[in-house]
């Protein structure tokens, strides 16, 4: 037998014992070890998995795992190119060897999904892990990870997501680099990365002469020069505009590569910076103080750290005990002032906005979860039912009416998951588009179909359960409206008010169902949606692809708008607050923004930033009655929430299956009885999926939320309708 001095030597008997042909680049391993000890040096040993074979493992992991190899202490493993070693043979390998990991770089695109879910969800003691994959979408290392300080992830082109507790096993990591993936959602993405308590350096865009994380060296010659500049200035400026002013210039001339998707949305570094406030370098380039107070300026402008103007978080309880106590105790942004927007410190607003700051503060995921499916009520087999719009009841807090791709309207309580009515559907096949609840009769409702089919509905009258044919439905019938894209009732219910693929809108006689005008040429284009108001039966605004937004007087004549307000890009549709005060628009590829119902005056304007496509249709609505707006297209597969006033971001939530794949926005509203409660007409471009209506909270935990599986799709326009 070798003695303990000879690691080649012991290779070899192994070798023998196995009845394996040593391998060259093992012994050439053990040689670079056995010089580094003769220099006095820790011996470690670097593995290049693309020299060895599934025979080589065996004899090699009989010396690293012997008393005799104690003096080893370090195992560094590289894949480079390709490796003929099997998925088993890596594992095999990594686990014999996971407490004398240091460092493990795994760059071949070929690794297989298992292998990577079996990797991240298991142990992992190495101190440095660099991974490049195309098969993780999402990233979800659960396992043990806790000598880890540096994790690079550069050129995972598939990665689009963090999970919220993705980093919660690697606690000591201070390096993280993510450059090149598809990571897009910046206020989610912080919201995982916050929980990394040590996180010191962090990159989604690299400097070129730089493969780590660290400041780059070339920048420090850089900002000496600058300080000196800066020293010898003699112009009367202000420090705060003397440093605004140097780190723009610096940071104009610092030139990255590989960003991620999320280094081009607005504020990106600030916001990154104001939210990590440990964080000491971003993409290569150092933090500075005065950056890091300039980009808490910035943050504080552009976005909402609470709801409501809520500065620090606060605990439900604490809510409670304060107002048991009759004190607020509650920190704004600025001073209190008498015209700020939420002034009454007293009162049940008031508390209710609080309690809401303090649940929202501690759920960054909000809960997401499916209506339930209604296979179970059906008597045909497979019969699936396909949603295509929804509308809450405008009184009953329970319900939900739903009409389908094939026709079908589908009245449900969605908080139940029960089903109250069924009508097969309301003309020939043809897909529902317009939906609204009559105010003053709640048990009524009207449909329409893309196909011009306009029928008015009574629950009372509905089928409990599925039916198996198509059959004509007992509601009242209206005339024709060809093309019908969208359809409101105005708020004495007496009369309709239809639009579609043309340009004109009807008004009909909710009573009779007879056609009482056809207003023709309203605009140049097809009118998506028109909407009454909701405290005046005879006000309504028109949204056109033609770029314009139109207020309508009934009591006048129609040959002349009160006002036309128009936008860049063609108006995907338009609503009012439950107030009347203002009109929310929304045009195609994220042009939103807010005009004062009265004159058309802009009020807000909601800076979201464009995707350059023109296919990407957007819809906004409001949530919490006036205060926030929720935005979403179907292009993309988030929504944004802003305050209604200010126009902050206050959220984003980012929708995907449960396979980590994207899924996205077809149409939304916001819950009328629950703050900060919404639901969202999704889909996606795979056929496995079929469309779903999907409830979000935002102040309840996703930790609670369970997988549910997805059925077929099928893909009409998007453009359609509201």
């Amino acid at each position: 037998m070798a003695t303990s001095g000879s690691l080649e030597a012991w290779y070899l008997n192994s070798c023998r014992k196995h009845e394996v042909e040593p391998n060259s680049a093992v012994l050439s391993w053990f040689t670079q070890a056995k010089v580094q000890s003769s220099q006095n040096e820790k011996r470690s040993i670097t593995i290049s998995l693309d020299q060895l074979k599934d025979a080589d493992i065996l004899p090699l992991k009989d010396v690293l795992m012997s008393s005799d190899s104690s003096h080893i202490h370090a195992v560094d493993l590289f894949l480079e190119f390709h490796s003929d070693l099997g998925t088993e043979s890596v594992v095999d390998l990594m686990n014999g060897l996971n407490a004398k990991l240091r460092v493990v770089d795994l760059q071949d695109l070929s690794l297989g999904k298992e292998f990577l879910r079996d990797l991240c969800q298991g142990s992992l003691a190495c101190q440095v892990f660099n991974l490049r994959s195309i098969h993780i979408q999402k990233l979800d290392m659960v396992g043990n990870f806790l000598r880890l300080h540096t994790l690079n992830l550069d050129f995972c082109t598939s990665l689009g997501s963090l999970r919220r507790d993705c980093f919660s096993c690697m606690p000591n990591l201070t390096r993280l680099s993510m450059c090149e993936t598809r990571i897009s959602n910046l206020l989610t993405t912080t919201g995982a990365l916050s929980r990394l308590p040590c996180l010191l350096e962090l990159r989604f865009q690299s400097c070129l002469c730089c493969k780590e994380t660290g400041s780059c060296p070339g920048l420090e010659g850089q900002q000496k020069l600058q300080t000196e500049t800066q020293e010898k200035d003699e112009t009367l400026v202000s420090e705060g505009k003397k440093a605004s002013r140097n780190v723009s210039i610096t940071l104009k001339n610092f030139v990255t590569h590989h960003p991620s998707p999320i280094c081009f949305e607005k504020h990106y570094r600030e916001y990154i910076i104001s939210s990590l406030p440990g964080l000491e370098v971003l993409d290569n380039f150092p933090i500075r103080m005065t950056e890091r107070e300039l980009a808490k300026m910035t943050s504080a402008k552009y976005y909402e750290y609470l709801p409501y103007m809520r500065r620090h978080k606060e605990s439900v309880v604490s809510v409670l005990n304060k107002r048991e106590m009759g004190t607020s105790g509650v920190h704004f942004q600025k001073p209190f002032k008498p015209k700020q927007l939420y002034p009454h410190r007293n009162g049940q607003n008031f508390f209710l906005r609080s309690l809401c700051a303090a649940k929202l503060g501690s759920s960054t995921w909000p809960l997401l979860h499916p209506l339930s499916n209604f296979n179970h009520t059906c008597k045909a087999e497979n019969k699936k039912l396909r949603p295509r719009q929804f509308e809450y009841h405008p009184s009953n807090p329970s319900l939900m009416v739903f009409g389908t791709l094939d026709g079908e309207v589908v009245v449900t309580n969605h908080e139940n998951g029960k089903m109250v009515g069924y009508i097969p559907c309301i003309g020939a096949m043809s897909s529902v588009l317009g939906l609204c609840w009559l105010n003053k009769s709640p048990s009524k409702l009207v449909a329409g179909s893309d196909k011009g089919s306009l029928k008015l509905l009574d629950i009372n009258n509905m089928s409990p359960e599925v039916a198996d044919s198509c059959c004509s439905s007992s509601g009242a019938t209206f005339e024709d409206f060809e093309q019908l894209t969208s359809l409101h009732v105005n708020s004495t219910d007496d009369q309709l008010l239809a639009s579609g693929y043309s340009k004109g809108v009807a008004l009909y006689d909710v009573g009779s169902g007879k056609r009482l005008e056809l207003f023709s040429n309203l605009h140049r284009e097809p009118i998506n949606v028109a909407k009454f108001a909701h405290h005046s039966p005879y006000m309504f605004a028109t949204s056109s692809f033609d770029h314009d937004v139109k207020m309508w007087d009934l009591r006048q004549s129609l040959r002349k708008p009160c006002y036309t307000a128009s936008s860049s890009r063609g108006n995907v549709m338009a609503c009012f607050s439950p107030d009347d005060h203002y009109l929310l628009v929304s045009a195609v590829d994220n042009e939103v923004k807010q005009l004062l119902a009265a004159d058309g005056r802009l009020h807000t304007s909601f800076e979201i930033a464009s995707t350059g496509s023109p296919h990407n249709y957007t819809r906004s609505y409001y949530m919490n009655g006036r205060d926030y707006i929720i935005s979403g297209s179907c292009d993309e597969d988030m929504i944004r929430i802003c305050c209604a006033q200010t126009g902050k971001r206050l959220r984003d939530v980012y929708l995907e299956d449960e396979s980590g794949n994207s899924i996205f926005v077809q149409s939304l509203r916001g819950d009328p009885f629950r703050h900060f409660n919404m639901s969202i007409l999704a889909t996606a471009t795979r056929p496995s999926f079929k469309w779903e209506i999907i409830k979000v909270n935002l102040l309840a935990s996703s930790d609670s939320s369970e997988e549910h599986c997805y059925g077929q799709c099928l893909q009409p326009s998007c453009c359609l309708g509201g």
